[in-house]
């Protein structure tokens, strides 16, 4: 079987960083993608997709310091189905994406203004997850 995903879009929200219980950082963010295309009568048409990415490691906490809302991002990854019962007991479920590797596409005073440059540039920054070194049992999905 073969399940890739590569997306580049902009961070809808800032990362929600949280960490595992064996100590492995986990990143929540929201991404948007847009697609231009021309209509039939002509007239130019929009449609954004909405995705949620989950990334860890090394790579969370990269992501976490660098990247802010609008930042843009290259995402390579595998499409995931979380599944979970609300409140209400209603059956709920979503397609994410689990990230193994991340490209910031920003320069690092794009992303972030407050930040001090060490004369590296943040796009020149590629962070690559190991998803196989966390255990199927630490996934909190």
């Amino acid at each position: 079987m073969f399940n890739k995903v590569i997306i580049m879009g902009y961070l809808t929200r800032n990362i929600d960083l949280k960490y595992l219980p064996s100590g492995s950082a986990l990143a929540n963010m929201g991404l948007a993608s847009n697609r231009r295309y021309k209509k039939q009568d002509g007239s130019q048409g929009e449609e954004v997709c909405f995705v949620d990415v989950k990334l860890f490691g090394r790579a969370a906490e990269v992501a976490n310091q660098y990247l802010r809302k609008g930042s843009k991002v290259l995402i390579e990854g595998r499409l995931t189905l979380e599944s979970w019962t609300d409140q209400s007991g209603t059956k709920k479920s979503k397609h994410t994406i689990t990230a193994e590797s991340m490209q910031m596409l920003d320069s690092k005073s794009e992303s972030n203004p407050d930040t001090v440059s060490n004369g590296s540039d943040a796009s020149q920054v590629v962070a690559t997850v190991n998803i196989d070194s966390i255990l199927d049992e630490e996934m909190p999905f």
